[in-house]
């Protein structure tokens, strides 16, 4: 290989890492092994394009996750020491975001639409079921299967499956639901990729302006980028000799799921065949028995770029296996050698991550760690802010503070239904657009001409419809009286949270006045409605409401507590949702699937359930008839990913009963296991007792309290 003149401040690059880094014109690929510094080399080689010279405006990088995008702006503000105010460094939704932003009116949005999460979007899927009277339907014979539906339309949207081809019944439903969205002046996930590319096809000019706008391109995390992403990066480079970067391996692509192709590195080499191709194979991560065994296994995947990962750190200890009864002791196992590990050698809580194939597999273990005292941060769940119930109160409490919050009052004014058809707020969204007011405001004024007998007008005079006396239909006015009494109950709780006085004028606490609004909307029968005969599922999801209210009363309880209205309760909430979305651990255990896990590392990882029909899944054994194995090979490179995220231990369990459903059934070992080289694991039974702490842990336990007390 050539040598390449190193800059400045990469001499700590190996030679591929610097050939990476200065090779900024034309097209290149960069196979980068797992733990061979791609972060390091992404950023160092944006820094050497601003070293050069090169604008911050017309660079693009683009990678997958908020915290690499953050990760990656850090460390080139660090080798720069520049202000980066005019660099573009997005994960693709957060660069279709902005695109749509800056080009919502060609696109027919208005600027302050919202983005629909996936509560919302079955929400929403729901009412167009309704609204089409297909409210019961069959997707792969699971009916009333809500989640399945919208997997289903996100393939639809992406072009992932044949349009309707095996549900042609669907096909209103989804017309129905696209119309929703325009009305609500909203977007799903997917038309943040869906949107852009669209416009970029039909509209030359807009195109031809991010095209001059962006000239050096760099994607993170290439094997993961779907096709519809990688047609996007297609329209923005227009030429095969375009300076676009792409990062990727192979071996580490475990999202299929979700559209992800790791054929496109072949697609790639296919469209650019005067690439430059730099392999990135030095590990400084893991210890050399670790990468031995990550070796051993990926090397059974067939059709694979080939490289050889070599360890920067020789030796290691050996990898464990261990062989607990069942999942309730496998949970104890776990929870007790964290606390033994940590006082033998030093290390704190964030040092661990513990890998489940299945979020259903950290029940036992949560349970666990709540026994043992351990702190510990679920990765890849749902916060419980997040949660439906959550967030339709926690909107109503919004628009109460703030009526112009447009967001919220879209919302919850059709939750719980109270017949505001969709006529009704296309003409309040039209309203607010001609007169440039809030939805609230277009409300008022609807209500008010219906009221009057007089018109509402449009900023240029024209009338927004008749009054409520000249209806066409009794549907209209019933319509009307919905309206009517949705501003109603807004002005009445509005003045009771502000007021707080209840019944005969008594004061009332913050958390009585959430009490009575969950009751005046009658959310309780809204959730059995909802959920039909699942009356487990509506009591489940009343129960987190009122936890959410036990929360409010044991906030306003505190004597610190100076202020305990509904703003700071607020502002307080937009706090907790903030540090829920925060990815830093430090100081908890980090418990999370395999596929969250991916991009991070551990001094200490424990691989739990590491059993026949988890790891590899019983469904991609299923799979794999159809696929011609890919499905398997998949499996493996997501054991291959949970192996390489440890630095320096590494321990595996594997349970010889687990409970599954209403049974207990017998497992078998993983036959991944089988495929790590022989000499680099140890065998170790798990008895039911608790480890016992050693003479030696118990001084060095006693001696780090002395420290820690003075």
């Amino acid at each position: 290989m050539q040598k390449v003149k190193k800059s400045f401040y990469n001499n700590d690059l190996n030679e591929p890492q610097n050939q990476a880094v200065t090779a900024l014109e034309g097209p290149v690929l960069i196979i980068a092994g797992a733990g061979s510094g791609k972060t390091r080399v992404i950023t160092y080689r944006i820094a050497h394009m601003l070293e050069k010279g090169i604008p911050q405006s017309a660079i693009l990088a683009l990678t997958f996750t908020n915290k690499a995008s953050r990760e990656m702006e850090t460390r080139v503000k660090q080798l720069t020491g520049k202000k980066l105010q005019s660099l573009t460094i997005n994960t693709f939704h957060a660069f279709g975001l902005r695109v749509i932003r800056e080009c919502s009116d060609i696109l027919g949005y208005r600027k302050n639409f919202s983005i629909y999460d996936e509560t919302d979007k079955i929400s929403l899927i729901k009412e167009s079921l309704r609204e089409v009277k297909m409210f019961h339907f069959t997707v792969e014979n699971q009916k009333d299967n809500f989640y399945a539906l919208s997997q289903y339309f996100s393939k639809i949207k992406t072009g992932l499956i044949d349009d309707f081809k095996d549900h042609p019944e669907l096909k209103p439903v989804y017309e129905e639901y696209n119309h929703g969205l325009k009305i609500y002046n909203s977007l799903d996930f997917d038309d943040l990729l869906t949107l852009p590319l669209e416009l970029f096809k039909n509209d030359p000019d807009t195109l031809l302006k991010y095209r001059q706008k962006f000239r050096y391109f760099l994607v993170d995390e290439f094997q993961d980028t779907s096709l519809i992403q990688y047609e996007l990066l297609k329209l923005l480079t227009d030429s095969e000799r375009a300076n676009i970067c792409v990062v990727g391996d192979d071996d580490q692509s475990i999202y299929s799921w979700r559209g992800a192709n790791y054929g496109n590195i072949l697609l790639f080499e296919k469209d650019f065949p005067g690439r430059v191709e730099i392999k990135l194979e030095q590990n400084y991560r893991s210890t050399s028995t670790i990468l031995e065994a990550a070796n051993g296994v990926i090397s059974h995947n067939l059709g694979r770029k080939g490289k050889n990962l070599w360890a920067e750190k020789e030796g290691g200890k050996p990898i464990e296996v261990f062989y607990p009864e069942n999942e309730t002791e496998e949970a104890g196992f776990i929870a007790g050698r964290i606390q033994s590990i940590m006082t033998n050698e030093n290390l704190k809580y964030h040092d661990f991550g513990v890998l489940t194939r299945t979020n259903s597999l950290a029940r036992n273990i949560e349970e666990a760690f709540l026994g043992e005292n351990i702190p510990y941060k679920v990765s890849g769940g749902t916060s419980f802010f997040q949660r439906k119930e959550i967030k339709d109160i926690t909107s109503y409490l919004r628009v109460i503070a703030n009526t112009d919050d447009d967001v919220s009052l879209m919302r919850i004014i059709n939750t719980p239904r109270r017949g505001i058809g969709k006529t009704t707020i296309s003409s309040l969204g039209e309203i607010a657009k001609k007169n440039s007011i809030s939805m609230w405001d277009s409300v008022i004024r609807l209500n008010y001409s219906r009221g009057t007998g007089q018109q509402t007008l449009f900023g240029d005079g024209t009338p927004v419809r008749q009054s409520a006396d000249n209806f066409a239909s009794q549907k209209e006015k019933t319509q009307a009286a919905d309206l009517e009494d949705f501003e109603n109950l807004i002005e009445k709780h509005r003045t009771l949270f502000l007021e707080r006085k209840g019944e005969a004028g008594k004061p009332w606490k913050l958390s009585q006045c959430v009490r009575a609004l969950v009751e005046d909307i009658d959310y309780w029968s809204y959730l059995v409605m909802e959920h039909g005969k699942d009356e487990k599922k509506a009591r489940w999801k009343h129960s987190n409401i009122e936890y959410f209210t036990r929360m409010i009363e044991n906030w306003e309880s505190d004597p610190d507590n100076f202020d305990a209205g509904l703003y700071p309760w607020l502002n307080r909430i937009s706090l907790i949702t903030r540090d829920d979305g925060e990815e830093d651990s430090n100081g908890k255990v980090n418990l999370m699937t395999i596929h969250a896990a991916k991009g991070l590392e551990f001094p200490v990882v424990f691989i739990a359930g590491a059993e026949d029909g988890l790891i590899p899944h019983e469904k991609s054994v299923e799979d794999a008839e159809n696929d011609d194995g890919g499905s398997i090979e998949e499996e493996r490179r997501l054991f291959y990913v949970a192996i390489t995220r440890a630095k320096e231990k590494l321990l595996i369990t594997c349970c010889k009963k687990r409970r599954h459903l209403q049974s207990v059934k017998d497992c078998k070992p993983s036959p991944f296991l089988s495929e790590i080289p022989q000499g680099l694991t140890e065998i170790h039974a798990v008895t039911n007792e608790k480890e016992a702490i050693n003479g030696e842990q118990a001084q060095k336990y006693i001696d780090k309290m002395k420290a820690l007390f003075g």
